[in-house]
């Protein structure tokens, strides 16, 4: 390989753009899901893991726009999607897999209300190296590179992004969500009552991407959830670390489906050490499960 042919490869692999591509897909994505001005909800045409877990004609919409737009710049790159699975470009010589969840927070969508975005991660070897998280209800959109910063833009302002610091565990406001298996969300009820006394105040906004980036913005002090697929945190996770919080799992554990939390990095020990008492054992084979499934899945 020349040196001008190896210059272009990390041209190709530059974070900007990368991050670039990922934003006007997101862009569009997002104009498409907010056309949707219909006197009754967007079709649900399939469930997943339950009945309340749903997929409507616009998630599958998107998440086909959004693969398209990124094949027309990038055809030899992977693509995990939340409704297509993975898909490959067609040649193992590209080192870019694009993380893209079209719709989360789906039945904040389907109800009218504005925490739902588009969520686009590009990987390069298997670390998450650009995201965006787009906010069409709020005209909002989360970006970060990484070692560039996280930035929040709304019309022609760009503000760049500090999650909050210095909150000790009893003045934060926490988000979390919530599963759609019944019997996890209610260990995960629990888990949040016997959290409450300790912590200020709960929030549950349904959008797992938007309250990372929400850490990132400083609106929420912190963030956990168990049982999150790697689309919905992978994105916003990388804005939540850019913009100086701490995000991982468990006992030193990377964020996983098995729990992911984002604080500041104090607060960030302190929520977990909460969290590792009130984990519950009996859940543990379930999440285990989840990982290896998950990990088949990257």
């Amino acid at each position: 390989m020349t040196a001008s042919q190896g210059q272009g490869r990390d041209q190709d692999l530059d974070a900007e753009a990368l991050l670039r591509i990922g934003v006007a897909a997101a862009s569009e994505a997002g104009r498409l899901l907010a056309s949707w001005r219909g006197d009754e909800r967007p079709e649900v045409v399939h469930t997943k893991s339950s009945p309340t877990d749903v997929v409507t004609a616009m998630d599958r919409r998107a998440e086909a726009l959004i693969t398209s737009r990124i094949r027309a710049h990038r055809p030899a790159d992977a693509v995990l999607g939340e409704e297509g699975g993975q898909t490959d470009g067609g040649t193992e010589d590209s080192r870019v897999r694009w993380v893209v969840d079209p719709l989360d927070g789906t039945v904040n969508y389907l109800y009218g209300l504005h925490d739902w975005a588009v969520s686009i991660a590009a990987e390069v070897d298997g670390a998450v190296v650009a995201g965006v998280v787009e906010v069409p209800g709020r005209g909002e959109t989360f970006t970060a590179a990484a070692g560039h910063g996280a930035w929040l833009h709304r019309g022609a302002a760009r503000l760049a992004l500090r999650c909050s610091a210095g909150v000790p565990l009893g003045r934060a406001l926490v988000g979390t969500g919530f599963g759609y298996d019944a019997g996890r969300r209610q260990i995960q009820g629990e888990v949040v009552a016997a959290l409450l006394p300790y912590v200020r105040d709960i929030r549950r906004g349904g959008s797992a991407a938007v309250d990372l980036c929400s850490v990132a913005a400083g609106r929420l002090d912190a963030f956990y959830e168990r049982g999150l697929n790697y689309w919905d945190y992978a994105a916003g996770g990388l804005i939540a670390r850019e913009a100086g919080a701490t995000v991982g799992g468990l006992a030193g554990r990377p964020e996983s489906p098995s729990l992911t939390v984002a604080a500041g990095p104090g607060l960030y020990q302190q929520l977990e050490a909460v969290l590792s008492r009130l984990n519950p054992e009996r859940d543990a084979s379930r999440s285990q499960e989840r990982d290896a499934l998950q990990d088949r899945g990257r």
